[in-house]
């Protein structure tokens, strides 16, 4: 589990090491923040395609085979962001980024119940989504401070180097993992006629693009809105990134006792409320600190919540429900860090801020309509 969780820390930290590192790398590569931000974007759309395409390409090969080798893919990607010379170099790599994150993620996020007993499946998939929030922890704000002190291109390089090891470590540590049975896209696609699967779906396009709409930038929104010094962003997005980890085993520990609806709706409505508040109690680097704080817990808890929801709503698909949600969640990377981009360089860095609170109280509005899986479906895996 701790293999797997690591797995995903190093694809979420390749997908989103830009958000650190977006002043230095637009610098660099001579192109604007906005235009910066679409190293975020393109990787998170190629993801969101890669994700359904990559599970059902694969068929039957073992997983743990197919996981070394999507990451011996990223760390090629890294090394290859590291030596762009420009920014279309940059943007093949982040190509590359995509893929290997989309298949990595879409397959690791239904190993929980391959690897544990039924009982600790809750505990066990909270695990394999903390490498997510831990990428925001020791991800993220790491790779600001490797560009702060080395350059954003040994960022790059270190996350290659990390994902290496984690290759190694997959290869020794996994058992064999077989595919319990081939998935074709076809079958993937026919998850959409379940209107509980299109209504997670839904919470996780709009919870998700929020988020990203102004995350991606969080590092300008701090320098203009909150006169944060650079000195500062590391310190600040470790705060945020610790608020997340909590928000994920907090929510990971109630998920599987509580109804996911009322789960969701906290999570949305804090969720909006914290960026919400930002340009009115968040002009100072303490104001902002606790306002991370806030967003760090709800969407520290988004990833755990949002997939449970869907496991429960097709529990006899599991990789193919988890392949959409990977490809839903990464569109909505790349949506929200391209609006986000429009409206940086169109209505300046605070407006994100409304934009990404609004798609939060949009998620808040769906969660509380639509069609939500009953907390007594439990995947076949678990049953057996």
């Amino acid at each position: 589990m701790v293999a797997v969780a690591a797995g995903t820390f190093t694809v979420v930290t390749s997908e989103m090491l830009p958000v650190g590192l977006l002043t230095p790398i637009s610098g660099s590569l001579d192109v604007s923040e906005g235009t910066a931000g679409l190293t975020l974007t393109v990787t998170g759309l190629v993801g969101a395609f890669s994700a359904p395409l990559v599970t059902s390409a694969v068929g039957r090969i073992d997983r743990r085979l197919v996981l070394c080798s999507l990451l011996l893919l990223l760390a090629a990607a890294n090394v290859l962001a590291a030596w762009a010379p420009n920014f279309a170099v940059m943007m093949v790599a982040r190509v590359l980024i995509g893929v290997g994150m989309g298949g990595v993620w879409s397959l690791a996020g239904g190993l929980g119940v391959r690897l544990v007993q039924a009982k600790s499946i809750g505990p066990a998939t909270s695990m394999i989504f903390s490498g997510i929030a831990v990428a925001s922890v020791a991800g993220v704000p790491a790779g600001a401070y490797i560009g702060e002190l080395a350059g954003w291109r040994e960022a790059f390089l270190a996350v290659a180097g990390l994902a290496v090891l984690v290759t190694v470590a997959m290869a020794v540590l996994l058992p064999p993992l077989p595919a319990e049975e081939a998935v074709a896209l076809g079958g993937v696609m026919r998850l959409f006629g379940n209107p509980r699967v299109v209504s997670g779906l839904a919470v996780v396009a709009l919870l998700v693009t929020g988020h990203f709409a102004a995350y991606t930038y969080v590092r300008p929104v701090l320098e203009d809105v909150s006169g944060v010094q650079d000195s500062m962003i590391g310190t600040l997005l470790l705060v945020y990134g610790i608020a997340g980890i909590a928000g994920n085993f907090a929510v990971g520990a109630r998920v599987g006792r509580r109804p996911v609806r009322g789960i969701l709706l906290v999570i949305s409505l804090t969720l909006a409320v914290s960026v919400l508040l930002i340009p009115l109690l968040g002009l100072s680097a303490a104001g902002a600190a606790v306002l991370l704080v806030v967003w760090g817990l709800a969407y520290g808890g988004v990833s755990v919540s949002t997939q449970t929801w869907l496991a429960l709503a097709a529990p006899d698909a599991r990789e193919g429900v988890t392949s959409l949600f990977v490809g839903a969640f990464n569109g909505a990377i790349a949506l929200g860090a391209f609006a986000g981009g429009l409206v940086v360089d169109g209505f300046g860095t605070r407006s994100v801020l409304w934009l990404s609170g609004a798609l939060a109280l949009g998620a808040l509005l769906v969660t509380a309509l639509g069609r939500v899986p009953s907390t007594a479906a439990v995947p076949a895996a678990a049953r057996d």
